[in-house]
């Protein structure tokens, strides 16, 4: 391509090679023998005037302009190495259920088939605070892609003016006619200017600011994926806590008529008021708790309030239990390489590198020289209606080059400077990756886990609920004391409770290794 530009360049060149010196023209009046707005006729014989002999002094500088307008300084954008595993150690030997789909979709929440958090989640792109802020800061990286593009373009403005003077009286002459009022003189000009990007400076700065604002993209990205897992997070500590408020309702209820045997056995004088006064114990604790866990429920949801952009006070939450046989749904982990290519941190930091990289080709070019094309053109006369005729124009049209010989230091700094960014935004890219791989890993470490520890846990509370049936019935008979139901009915409530944390942990853990794996997310889907 840089030979068609060159071609292309040279033709230009010569056909502004006959206007070779930058000067104001006139066109001869009428008292230099030609007539006014027309061009003097040529003598029989005389032939066009041949071009002056700088042509080729403006040619050649031009097409070497071109030619060097394909070299651009600064090192290529290579991907910084990063160690990535085969496998995660933390999936090896689980068997887990095998999903539908090999890779995660976009709506993943509707995995979890929740009707009011699929709800809450489409509220997110609308109203969610952060993801607008996030959105805003994207369209600011486009209007800086379009700033750095228009250095492509030559900047061309118009002005005119009316300039009216006289001289003073006191440096007149009085013998000569200065001392007469100066005429009225009208100009108007189109001035045009071009920085040509012969080593890349302007390149490099629209590289960067690409890179930028795909960064960006990706940080919006990021926020959506990060507003919608803490929106998935919330719900599920909010229907573990209406599980939790559930089992204590119940087991107040339990309470209550444990209460009322005890006091029907003390009225009857087989038992001690003890026995009364455990009862009760057992039974204020246990709506003390319940109504504790009405605080947690309350910040929970004013929290998923937030999340959707609405005010706390107008968004109520109906109580609804988790089903205790609930279970997380089959995530497609895939292989650790392809978190590089889902998760939008990960891009976004790398698109950080991409940016920084054109940095220095940004200051490396401050070290050569700065080439720019200039030309004007319009008209200038002392007469308004002869002001817009050939013979009142001007034009004027050349390179200008210029070179920076001593700056202290400064471009030197500069360069420093934008070398230590890139190492940084390496290293940034760097740390990101591999927290990647240690959130997967881990989410993967808590699912596998809490899966064991369910399956034991449910023993446990099958245990604990049939040592209250027999402890209850050896009550009655008098065989064993009150405080005996009381430590089986305690722990009983405690493995229910237990058992509840363990699954809202689940969920939650399936929720982040969503997360972890970019939420369905890809680079590919980047502008």
């Amino acid at each position: 391509m840089w030979h068609e530009k060159l071609s292309l360049l040279i033709m230009t060149s010569r056909m502004a090679s006959d206007n070779s010196f930058a000067l104001a023209k006139r066109e001869r009046t009428r008292d230099e023998g030609g007539t006014h707005g027309s061009c003097p006729r040529p003598l029989a014989g005389e032939g066009k005037p041949s071009a002056p002999k700088l042509n080729w002094a403006l040619r050649v500088p031009l097409a070497m302009l071109v030619f060097l307008a394909s070299c651009t300084v600064g090192p290529n954008y290579v991907r910084p190495t990063v160690e990535v595993p085969g496998a995660y150690k933390e999936n090896a030997g689980w068997q887990v259920a095998q999903p539908q789909d090999a890779t995660l979709r976009g709506n993943w929440w509707e995995m979890f088939n929740e009707p009011q958090l699929n709800a809450f989640e489409e509220q997110v792109d609308i109203s969610n605070q952060n993801v607008a802020l996030a959105e805003a800061q994207y369209r600011q990286a486009r209007a800086l892609v379009q700033q750095a593009r228009a250095a492509y373009f030559p900047t061309v403005t118009i002005a005119a003016s009316l300039n009216n003077s006289s001289q003073p009286a006191s440096t007149r002459i009085s013998n000569s006619s200065s001392g007469r009022r100066a005429p009225t003189l009208f100009a108007m000009a189109v001035d045009a200017s071009w920085e040509i990007d012969v080593w890349g400076r302007i390149r490099r700065l629209v590289e960067s600011s690409q890179a930028s604002a795909q960064a960006s993209a990706a940080d919006l990205e990021n926020a959506r994926l990060s507003a919608r897992t803490e929106l998935a997070q919330d719900y599920f500590q909010l229907r573990t806590l209406d599980t939790q408020k559930q089992l204590l309702d119940a087991n107040i209820v339990e309470f209550q008529r444990s209460l009322e045997l005890t006091n029907n056995r003390y009225a009857s004088g087989v038992v001690s008021r003890a026995d009364v006064l455990q009862a009760q114990t057992q039974l204020k604790t246990t709506q003390a708790q319940a109504i504790d866990v009405g605080v947690q429920r309350a910040q929970f949801e004013h929290a998923i309030a937030l999340l959707i952009g609405k005010p706390a006070s107008v968004v109520s939450i109906p109580e609804a239990p988790l089903v205790m046989t609930t279970v997380p749904p089959p995530i497609p982990v895939g292989v650790p390489s392809e978190v590089l290519e889902r998760r939008p941190d990960i891009a976004a930091t790398e698109r950080q590198v991409v940016a920084a990289n054109a940095q220095i080709g940004v200051a490396l070019a401050a070290y050569y020289p700065t080439v720019s094309l200039h030309a004007t053109g319009g008209f200038q006369s002392t007469s308004l209606s002869q002001w817009i005729s050939a013979p009142s124009r001007l034009w004027s049209v050349g390179p200008a080059i210029s070179e920076t010989v001593f700056d202290g230091g400064l471009r030197a700094g500069l360069t420093e400077q934008a070398r230590g960014v890139y190492d940084g935004t390496v290293a940034s890219y760097r740390e990101t990756v591999l927290t990647a791989f240690k959130e997967v890993e881990d989410n993967l470490a808590a699912l596998r886990i809490l899966e064991s520890e369910a399956g034991v846990q449910d023993e446990a509370v099958k245990a604990a609920q049939q040592s209250v049936i027999v402890f209850t019935n050896q009550y009655k008979a008098g065989i064993t004391s009150y405080l005996e139901v009381v430590t089986a009915q305690t722990a009983a409530l405690t493995n229910e409770r237990t058992a509840a944390t363990i699954l809202g942990n689940r969920m939650n853990a399936a929720v982040l290794l969503i997360k972890a794996l970019g939420g369905g997310w890809n680079v590919a889907n980047l502008p």
